[in-house]
């Protein structure tokens, strides 16, 4: 079988190693996007100012043109909007190049493919197990004493784009989109101390 990629996104070790093409129509949200002469296109989340990779993924998918998500960040959000977005599937830029190379073939039939990781984050989701992870837990201790970001990631040690990064997976096992929300739930299921 040939298939035809075209990757959407910033370049990257894996985006360059596969060859970087059409990001900027992506970031331009160039109409073209839908008129891709290819069989799968390997789309990142973040493509810079202007259309994001879960809109461009939205207006290319097509029975004959499938989408797999490949990025950095594993959030279920991001899971979740992408596949709300029709893409076939959702990879880690962390994968080998012969299960990257596996996942473009199984889109290019039409079949999901997702990292193992994102599997079972999904799995646990539909389970109704995912719950907060450690991390997680300690920042929504900080929560509870009403710390902000960056007074959180100093108390943790790590940045405040992980702080955010951790805070949108909370929201999201949680159910709520506020932090008094996620404070107020975690407090009802014994989460804190």
């Amino acid at each position: 079988m040939q298939v035809h990629a075209t990757i959407l996104g910033r370049p990257s070790p894996v985006t360059r190693a596969l060859g970087h093409g059409a990001g900027s129509a992506a970031e331009r949200g160039d109409a073209r996007l839908g008129e891709l002469l290819a069989d799968v296109v390997l789309m990142d989340l973040q493509l810079g100012a202007g259309i994001d990779g879960v809109e461009a993924t939205r207006r290319i998918a097509s029975p004959d043109v499938h989408v797999l998500v490949l990025t950095t960040y594993d959030t279920d959000a991001g899971i979740t909007r992408a596949i709300e977005a029709a893409a076939a599937g959702y990879l880690l830029k962390a994968e080998r190049p012969e299960e990257l190379f596996a996942a473009i073939r199984a889109a290019a039939q039409g079949r999901t493919a997702l990292s193992a990781p994102v599997a079972g984050r999904v799995m646990d989701r539909m389970r109704g197990t995912a719950g907060p992870s450690l991390t997680d837990r300690d920042i929504l201790g900080q929560l509870a004493r009403g710390l902000g970001n960056r007074e959180i990631a100093r108390a943790l040690f790590i940045s405040e784009a992980t702080v955010k990064t951790h805070l949108g997976r909370i929201y999201a096992k949680l159910g709520v989109d506020t932090r008094a929300g996620a404070v107020a739930v975690a407090k009802e299921q014994r989460l804190l101390p």
